[in-house]
């Protein structure tokens, strides 16, 4: 009888030992979960605060540039030169692979070869070069964006976060570079659709339940950052989009055609200035890049001078300007700005193309309004032509309306800004070949070490 007695209380005792181990089990997996979860969630939100940060931060110093040009019409021509060339040696000197729009240098680390040596093109020292030159480089009057770089600045922010993933949870670290990079783009337009957009069109191309779920709550916890911060209101506000059928499908047609082409060559002149540039000045900016960047100031400087100061900056405020039914715009704007954004990407230094793109956009449907009849209402071939030339320069359609379509609230012309993009993109792909990924590939040949390399190890 003692016998069972024994046999019954160590099997009580058993079972009570393996329902604690399997308690223990589980609260040690609910506090990897939730320790995942906040890693994410305060990488999202230093994301938003970084995007804020480096908004406020370009938007000061292009008002004190244009202040100080206005006031004084040689300014430009000592800082813009001097500036650029001080950039472009702090980047090379401190700040290697911060140069550059910084969407194809995060394409390249998601894709990069398993080898030791290769070159981090993500990180928190790129972080800091890229938006401390971003910002001395667009408020030195260069026609550069933020919206491009704060993507690579999301992504190196989520990056440097993912070696503090507990290891079961077994996140992926290109997920997080997705999720970071998505939310840079939403946080920087202020656009979350286009951040959800931007992530499965040009950073995996592919949708994958546990991906999407990263990105949304990424996108959303570094909107509501930014939100808070800068408001609610849309990227350019709310802006009058009047237009009949008729009239929206002729401004279609007419913007397929001039947008994909201007746009498909733009992009061709980036992808070879990026890849396969040859001749004396290739040579030049291959071996005297500081020397190189300080011309390209002087250039900057005096088209600046010769169209009145309407080149300088990324282009928001010429932008916003149009939309608002400023029709005393030069008509050279869209050109001269064509010529500015392609001289400052020439330069290397760190800055991206998506604000200039749409400033561009917005000047060729200045000049196409009263060619087509709509100069009393051009607010809707201004849309249609920003969306246009987006699609057409990075050929990534989906992403271009939904962020013009957000940025103006523009659902009513949601249909026009989809056909004008998808056929714009397919008109530039007769001029280029994407613009992101190509630039991508180039530098992965570029930034790989030899062939002779040992595997690197994984985690």
């Amino acid at each position: 009888m003692s016998l069972l007695h024994s046999l019954t209380t160590h099997g009580r005792l058993t079972i009570a030992r393996l329902k604690g181990l399997a308690l223990s089990r589980r609260n040690q997996a609910h506090f990897k979960v939730w320790t995942g979860r906040f890693v994410l969630w305060g990488g999202a939100a230093c994301v938003g605060l970084l995007a804020v940060g480096f908004a406020s931060l370009s938007d000061f110093a292009v008002h004190h540039f244009r202040a100080l040009a206005r006031a004084h019409a040689w300014w430009p021509f000592v800082l813009t030169p001097c500036s650029g060339a001080l950039c472009v040696w702090l980047t090379r000197r401190w700040f290697a692979g911060a140069e550059g729009s910084g969407i194809p240098q995060t394409i390249a680390e998601m894709s990069r070869p398993p080898v030791a040596g290769w070159r981090p093109l993500l990180s928190l020292r790129i972080i800091v070069g890229k938006i401390v030159v971003g910002v001395a480089a667009v408020g030195s009057g260069f026609s550069l964006g933020r919206e491009g770089p704060t993507v690579q600045v999301g992504a190196s922010m989520l990056n440097a976060l993912h070696r503090l993933l507990p290891r079961g949870l077994h996140v992926a670290r290109s997920h997080m570079l997705v999720a970071g990079g998505a939310a840079g783009i939403a946080a920087a337009f202020n656009t979350p659709l286009a951040g959800v957009a931007f992530a499965i069109e040009e950073l995996t191309r592919n949708v994958e339940a546990r991906l999407s779920g990263l990105i949304i709550t990424a996108i959303v916890l570094a909107g509501i950052v930014s939100q808070a911060l800068l408001g609610k209101a849309s990227y350019f506000g709310h802006i009058a989009l009047a237009g009949s059928d008729r009239q929206m499908l002729l401004a279609v047609a007419v913007t397929a055609l001039v947008c994909g082409t201007t746009g498909g060559v733009f992009s061709r002149m980036l992808v070879v200035s990026s890849t396969s540039w040859r001749g004396r000045m290739a040579d030049l900016r291959s071996r005297h890049p500081v020397r190189f960047a300080f011309g390209c100031g002087v250039l900057v400087a005096a088209l600046g001078h010769v169209s009145g100061g309407i080149t300088f900056g990324s282009g928001y405020a010429e932008t916003r300007h149009l939309l608002e039914g400023d029709t005393a715009l030069a008509w050279y704007y869209g050109p001269a700005k064509f010529i500015a954004t392609l001289i400052a990407y020439l330069s290397g230094l760190p800055g991206g193309i998506f604000a200039p793109s749409l400033a561009i956009g917005a000047g060729i449907g200045h000049d196409l309004a009263p060619l087509v009849g709509q100069q009393a209402t051009p607010g809707m071939l201004l849309v249609l032509c920003m969306a246009g030339f987006l699609a057409a320069v990075t050929q990534a359609p989906i992403t271009s309306f939904i962020i013009v379509m957000e940025m103006v609230d523009g659902y009513s012309v949601i249909i026009g800004l989809m056909a004008v993009s998808l056929l714009s993109s397919g008109v530039s792909r007769i001029f280029s070949p994407p613009l992101y990924h190509t630039v991508a590939r180039h530098l992965i040949a570029r930034n790989a070490p030899s062939a002779g390399a040992q595997p690197r190890s994984s985690r």
